[in-house]
């Protein structure tokens, strides 16, 4: 006789208020036979609180490939499992995209639960534009790396949403004065749902004297978010020099036509330009 598999239940966990827990992440994590944490003593603490006795599983950055297929033999063997990360809501800069890459491939049903998301609950507070936002996790440790992706973003039309360490901070907002400019707007989101939760809102360069006035200011889990590029009439340059370099070998109208559709742009901006030149 076929055993049915069993479920993956992804449930968000408060980030730092338990109150935000919901009833229903209380039931599965209660009923569920095994829960896979990113920090099983962290998480341990929250069990006890709730008076959960399930047992816990390590799930972390460092294990997950090899950890994911153990896991996925108990869903496969009928056993439904929990997953958690420390805070919010699992796979958003979290453990986990492996072990749910791979149930999805088996055919392992997989359950999200919503709950508390640091991204999201910021971004809903901060007074920047939330119609359209691009999350983009944590930036590179390393500057040279971490300049060449905010370049990349520097004309990015819509919010964008960092996560970012205490320690590295500072240094992000040097690089982001230098590549964004120092009027920019910036909203820093920091300890949300704790004690000392902390909203602050100014551009790079008023953010920058803000947390060097005190450094507790610097402390915390924060979440940068970054107000959207300039409306300019004038062309993104990597589309100038795309069109430059096919105009070279291409009549200008199918240049232009390739490149409007590359970058979402009016062709007929292309081709004048082209024409100019």
């Amino acid at each position: 006789m076929n055993q049915a598999k069993g479920t993956l239940y992804i449930v968000p966990t408060p980030l730092g208020n338990l109150g935000d827990i919901s009833q229903r992440a209380l039931n599965v994590l209660g009923e569920v036979a095994l829960i896979c944490a990113e920090d099983t003593r962290h998480t341990g603490q929250l069990l006890h609180h709730f008076s959960i006795r399930t047992p816990t599983q390590s799930l972390h950055d460092h294990n997950e490939k090899q950890k994911a297929a153990f896991i996925l033999g108990k869903l496969e063997g009928g056993l439904n499992v929990a997953l958690v990360s420390d805070a919010g809501t699992p796979l958003i800069s979290d453990p986990g995209y492996t072990l749910v890459s791979l149930c999805r491939e088996a055919g392992i049903k997989v359950v999200p639960l919503p709950g508390p998301c640091a991204a999201i609950a910021a971004l809903s507070a901060s007074g920047l534009p939330t119609d359209r936002f691009a999350f983009e996790g944590f930036l590179p440790a390393k500057q040279g790396a971490r300049v060449t992706e905010l370049e990349a973003l520097s004309e990015e039309p819509r919010t964008l949403v960092f996560y970012e360490a205490p320690r590295r901070i500072l240094d992000t907002l040097a690089d982001m004065e230098s590549v964004f400019g120092p009027e920019r707007q910036v909203v820093l989101a920091k300890e949300l749902t704790k004690t000392f939760e902390t909203i602050h809102g100014a551009s790079i360069a008023e953010l920058q004297a803000w947390l060097k006035e005190d450094s507790d200011r610097q402390k915390g889990e924060m979440v940068l978010m970054v107000a959207p590029a300039p409306k300019t009439d004038a062309l993104p340059k990597a589309a100038v020099t795309l069109f430059m370099a096919l105009a070279q070998d291409l009549p200008r109208k199918k240049a232009a036509t390739l490149v409007a559709e590359a970058f979402d742009l009016k062709k007929n901006a292309l081709y004048n330009l082209g024409l100019e030149g």
